[in-house]
């Protein structure tokens, strides 16, 4: 088994585990039509919205993987309420040695909004970042009008740094990020339990404590 694999995380509603490829074909029937996946994402002259999200969920899984490093990484998450799928939390570490910064991105199936998950899971995902990861900051993004997701963000103590603009679609991100410190003055990791981290330590290039 590829060390992450173990990685469990629980919150008092969630249970998320490490995506395997045998879960991409329930996903991809899950995927909402307006599943924000990666507003960066590749677009298939051919394919329609949905079958273009797909594709960007198996390809997103394979190289994840695939092209896994201590310097780049990322982590995609499924994310169970009481045995039910309701979504998928992404971890990332783009430019990880350098700067010990990671990155965020989620979905949540339709009938699980508005129930205060989407910040339960990120808040799973950021306990084990600043905590047995040891990151320093979280940034995330979202465009303007995705209101729910940035709600998780300012939430979780993230701050707004500045706004960009989406070449293909013209659309205008906004950039958020969360320190350390704030993170951990907030007490926001308490609740949160992370299991089975120790054994994948290596794979993000921190050293086990004895």
């Amino acid at each position: 088994m590829w060390p992450v694999h173990g990685i469990h995380l629980r919150t008092a509603d969630l249970d998320l585990r490490v995506m395997t490829e045998s879960e991409l074909g329930v996903l991809a029937a899950a995927l909402p039509d307006d599943v924000e996946l990666n507003p960066h994402a590749t677009r298939y002259a051919g394919l329609d919205d949905r079958a273009n999200r797909r594709a960007v969920l198996a390809q997103g899984y394979w190289r994840a993987l695939g092209l896994w490093s201590t310097d780049d990484w990322a982590l995609p998450f499924v994310v169970r309420s009481r045995g039910e799928l309701v979504g998928v939390q992404w971890l990332e570490g783009p430019d990880w040695r350098a700067d010990r910064t990671v990155d965020s991105s989620s979905w949540l199936v339709t009938s699980a909004r508005g129930r205060g998950l989407g910040k339960q899971m990120r808040a799973a995902v950021l306990a084990l970042a600043f905590g047995p990861l040891g990151a320093e900051a979280a940034v995330s993004s979202a465009v303007v009008d995705n209101a729910s997701s940035l709600g998780v963000s300012r939430a979780l103590g993230y701050r707004d740094t500045h706004r960009s603009v989406l070449e293909h679609s013209g659309e205008t991100l906004q950039h958020v990020r969360l320190d350390r410190a704030m993170w951990v003055g907030s007490g926001q990791a308490h609740g949160v339990v992370v299991d089975g981290v120790a054994p994948a330590l290596p794979l993000f290039g921190v050293e086990a404590v004895a």
